[in-house]
């Protein structure tokens, strides 16, 4: 929500007026000086949006900011226009509305537009959030990352390194939509206080790692290629079993940790649907993107959200530190999930991780079933999952 500054207003009138943490409030507001504002200014106020009003017979400021719980004040500063000794039945006011309800829809086929348009309603409503492009996929479309927090712990989440794995993106994105009411409406998730997270820890979340093979598994494919893809899909228009992307390179296959243990030992020599590796480590553009990211802002942690068999990751080759153990025996304990230190499989996102940064990396293998996963499933893992998350960034 959008406010016009008026003689004498500050930011920390803003924040009591609305209950919302100062400190969001300044991290919304980037370009503007704190303790200097000037008249007219445009500030964000977090955590609200403005909703238009009809007067009806009766109606007075007072009254409508006594039945909302808000101060006049407010009202006042959303009507700058208004004379609220001249009010008339009819006029058209803003009335401000805290958001205390999700704003992403999660549960359901998550396309990369259903999660470009959850992407757009968070950035209105809590602009404290930075959106970022750390690449492109194979057909242009841009992969977003989304950064919050003020802390030197930097933790990363990912979802969807596999297409048919597509319900991780959703149920990441209402984590953190969850997470971001939380901040704004000063109430605890699980009894845990979330605000000291925010100022301890950079979150980078990156909710969709494959577009392409996203949109491929829900809604098929472009007609340019249909005939490219069809043919690496053995022929089929069933597309259900797609984990790759659209050129057929399974992206969580990609990493140079052992990559060519993984090449040797897939049955896949050539582009599919899944487990083919690829020509060389890194030759696809979705897995540069991450390897470029995690490089760049050198994480502490990192989590990979995939589907299923609800257990998890957390081992390569000997070389994840200690901590890595603390982290598994907590997560397994908040979600139920089983603890898995190693498997056999090699070139993965998290073993790159693990190998060239000697820091926790996890595989969170969600949910139960065949993929993919039905929605139907999307509420109890979404729950298991929420201890995961937040003993990812407390600890």
């Amino acid at each position: 929500m959008k406010v016009k500054t008026r003689s004498g207003d500050t930011l920390w009138h803003y924040s009591g007026l609305f209950m919302v943490p100062i400190n969001l409030i300044i991290d919304s507001n980037p370009t503007i000086n704190p303790n200097s504002l000037q008249i007219g200014q445009e500030i964000q106020i977090p955590g609200f949006i403005a909703k238009a009003y009809n007067l009806k017979k009766g109606d007075t400021l007072w009254k409508l900011s006594e039945a909302r719980h808000l101060s006049v004040d407010a009202l006042l500063l959303l009507n700058q226009h208004i004379n609220s000794n001249q009010l008339t039945v009819g006029q058209t006011i803003l009335i401000p509305s805290r958001v205390i309800t999700p704003v992403v829809n999660g549960k359901r086929k998550y396309t990369y537009e259903a999660l470009t348009d959850d992407v757009k309603s968070l950035q209105i409503i809590f602009p404290f959030i930075k959106v970022n492009t750390i690449g492109n996929t194979v057909l242009g479309k841009p992969i977003q990352e989304i950064r919050l927090g003020k802390g030197t712990k930097k933790v990363h989440f990912n979802a969807s390194f596999h297409a048919n794995e597509w319900i991780t993106s959703g149920i990441l994105m209402s984590l953190l939509n969850y997470f971001l009411l939380s901040l704004t409406n000063v109430k605890p998730i699980r009894r845990l206080q979330t605000m000291p997270l925010y100022q301890s820890v950079d979150i980078s979340i990156v909710p969709m790692v494959n577009p392409d093979g996203v949109n491929l598994v829900l809604s098929g494919p472009p007609e340019n290629i249909r005939e490219q893809v069809i043919r690496i899909n053995r022929g089929s228009t069933d597309f259900s079993g797609w984990k790759a992307n659209i050129s057929g390179v399974d992206l969580n296959d990609q990493f140079p940790a052992k990559w060519e243990d993984e090449k040797e030992r897939s049955p896949e020599k050539s582009p599919a649907r899944r487990d083919y590796p690829g020509e060389a480590p890194l030759t696809e553009p979705e897995a540069i993107a991450m390897a470029d990211l995690t490089r760049k802002r050198n994480f502490n942690r990192v989590l990979a959200f995939h589907t299923q068999g609800e257990e998890f990751y957390w081992g390569f080759e000997g070389l994840e530190p200690p901590q890595s153990s603390a982290l598994a025996k907590e997560f397994s304990r908040v979600s139920g999930y089983k603890s898995v230190q190693y498997i056999e499989s090699y070139a993965g996102y998290k073993d790159w991780f693990i190998q060239d940064f000697r820091r926790p990396g996890f595989t969170i293998e969600m949910g139960k079933g065949i993929n993919p996963l039905p929605l139907t499933q999307f509420d109890e893992i979404f729950e298991e999952v929420l201890g995961i998350y937040l003993a990812a960034l407390y600890m």
